[in-house]
């Protein structure tokens, strides 16, 4: 905890100005408080009996008395003031750090971890942290102050029963420690199922046709309401350990505040000389020091339950951040151009070390051919795009592009070269000119409308209410097919060397199949092409089709050398037409 304490302190250093404002205001805001109890002690003072009450001097007391608490107040307000703008300061750095951090993560990272509970460190975590770490911090500021502050005045007053507080304070703070030991636990596994039901949350909305489709309304919410009835119990057990700390320390403090009421008031009547000589007014500051000097243990060991849950968020923030990025590859090559010249030499590949995926294979695409890639679900065919794209890093082996390996190239310039139409659409929200210019934003209007002409998206586009400046999103209204064709447009106008369509007519008709692949052929024309497809009556054109089977190649050749093998090829490819008439 100490350390992530640290780490978040140091992200207030561009800050520091509102550091040392808000501990300056604080400091002030509570000293003065401070000398409240002596004004009032001063005035019960004199009330020396009945009918015999200094009406001058005790105007004069109310009047100090009133500007000490105004003072206070205006600096305790100034405290809270730049307190939460250092902490919307620090989230706004932690967030942007964060989400650049995301920007920098392999793909591995985060196909390896629910989108939900990485959306939730992003936010909520955050702002539990900002909240129970950053305010909770100036809360413990003020109490510390608050305490070291009493202590003094008190022992300046009476020693004796200063040290009976003092004697009794160690059982507030044992109380204290005890239940945040027991609490700790219980927000840990607290924030790790708030990010569990992120996820799912996250998975069954974003895919609630599927869930209504296949029926799955009743098993959803029993998921739900078995993460939700987890999450339920760990709150309610943090909730109640938390929840112990304030009562306990206040018992605790009452009984403070009984014994110095009573040896304050036997010492003034002469019972218990030891206590020394003590006036009314004296004890009844002295009643006041003491129940300020309790009433910051019942707000720390609320702030300390604060302060667990913010670092338990912190940590699963940090935890983002301290995970290793995509390595720098700065000094490697940056390629401008590209002939399309691709070898995949002894390539081996697993996302499990102890599940071997793809064993030494091997493939040769040669400038302007047409590469199909075709095999059973889960034989590698898609794994092949990540390599080459290097979402994924190859156990072994080596992938050439021009003659020169993907590794001694910078990323961001290998992915240029690539344009990719995937099964999966992807629309953000923004006009339909500017999803399609997402690759090249600084294309005209002309070219925009070009490349949506090609791929036959200009008819549905202009029957939008505002045509290329309608705003649409995932949820707009749009069909997947539609959709499919925006995506495919984006590809066309970027125009890049070499393609990869993985699946990328898979949800659109047959007719809108047809002419797509015509502006296919016409965009494939001289640039290395790369096809995934289920649907092989797709690939027939290919100049040479890789057959997949469990990660290695089994069959490779053209579509009408394959048939005549009388293979595999030939019997995923007579399936698909059994009973239809059609024949290879």
């Amino acid at each position: 905890m100490k350390n992530t304490i640290l780490r978040i302190l140091r992200y207030t250093k561009p800050y520091w100005a509102y550091l040392v404002l808000t501990l300056f205001c604080t400091l002030i805001g509570v000293l003065l408080s401070l000398f409240v109890p002596i004004l009032i002690g001063e005035a019960v003072d004199l009330a020396l009996g009945v009918g015999a009450v200094d009406l001058a001097g005790l105007g004069q007391v109310l009047v100090k008395l009133v500007a000490f608490v105004i003072v206070s107040g205006v600096f305790q307000w100034l405290a809270g003031l730049f307190v939460n703008r250092l902490a919307f300061g620090v989230v706004r750095e932690l967030r942007t750090e964060l989400t650049e951090k995301l920007g920098k993560m392999p793909i591995s990272y985060i196909d390896g971890h629910a989108r939900g509970d990485i959306m939730a460190r992003v936010v909520p975590d955050i702002e539990i942290l900002s909240d129970g770490l950053l305010q909770g911090f100036a809360q413990l500021f003020t109490g510390v102050v608050t305490i070291g502050g009493t202590l003094y005045f008190m022992l300046t007053r009476n020693v004796r029963i200063t040290a009976i507080v003092v004697l009794m304070t160690p059982l507030s703070l044992l109380l204290a420690a005890k239940l945040t030991t027991l609490s700790h636990s219980t927000f840990q596994k607290q924030t790790q199922l708030r990010g569990d039901i992120g996820a799912l949350t996250e998975e069954l909305v974003g895919n609630q046709r599927i869930v209504k489709v296949f029926a799955y309304e009743k098993r959803a919410e029993e998921r739900f309401s078995e993460v939700n009835a987890a999450l339920g119990e760990a709150g309610r057990k943090a909730t109640f350990y938390s929840s112990l700390s304030n009562p306990s320390t206040r018992f605790v403090n009452g009984l403070i505040y009984a014994a110095v009421g009573t040896v304050g008031a036997l010492g003034a009547i002469g019972v218990l000389p030891w206590v020394g000589v003590m006036s009314i007014g004296m004890l009844a500051s002295f009643l006041s020091y003491a129940n300020q000097y309790t009433k910051p243990f019942n707000e720390i060991s609320g702030v300390i339950t604060e302060l667990q849950n913010a670092v338990t968020c912190a940590q699963r923030v940090f935890a983002v951040l301290d995970a290793p990025p995509e390595p720098d590859d700065s000094h490697c090559l940056t390629l401008t151009d590209s002939r399309g010249h691709i070898v995949l030499r002894d390539v081996s590949f697993s996302y499990v070390p102890e599940k071997p995926l793809i064993r030494h294979f091997s493939m040769e695409a040669k400038p302007g051919q047409r590469i199909a890639i075709v095999g059973p679900t889960g034989c590698g065919k898609s794994t092949i795009i990540n390599l080459l794209l290097r979402f994924y890093e190859i156990d072994g082996g080596e992938i050439l592009l021009d003659g020169r390996s993907t590794k001694e190239l910078t990323r961001d310039s290998l992915r240029s070269q690539f344009g990719m139409v995937l099964q999966e659409t992807w629309i953000f929200t923004g006009t339909v000119a500017e999803n399609i210019a997402y690759g090249k934003p600084d294309a005209t209007p002309e070219e925009i409308e070009q490349a949506a002409r090609a791929v036959h998206a200009h008819g549905f586009i202009k029957r939008l209410p505002e045509g290329y400046q309608t705003v649409i999103s995932e949820n707009s209204g749009l069909s997947q097919g539609q959709k499919q064709l925006l995506c495919i447009a984006r590809i066309m106008l970027t125009d890049p060397p070499m393609l990869i369509l993985d699946e990328a007519t898979s949800s659109i008709d047959l007719r809108t199949e047809h002419r797509i692949q015509r502006a296919f052929e016409k965009l494939m024309r001289g640039r290395t092409s790369f096809i995934i497809a289920h649907r092989l009556s797709t690939i027939r054109s290919a100049d040479h089709i890789l057959v997949m089977r469990d990660g290695s190649i089994i069959e490779q050749g053209d579509h009408a050398s394959l048939i005549a093998e009388n293979g595999f090829y030939a019997e995923l490819y007579n399936s698909q037409f059994a009973g239809s008439g059609e024949t290879a």
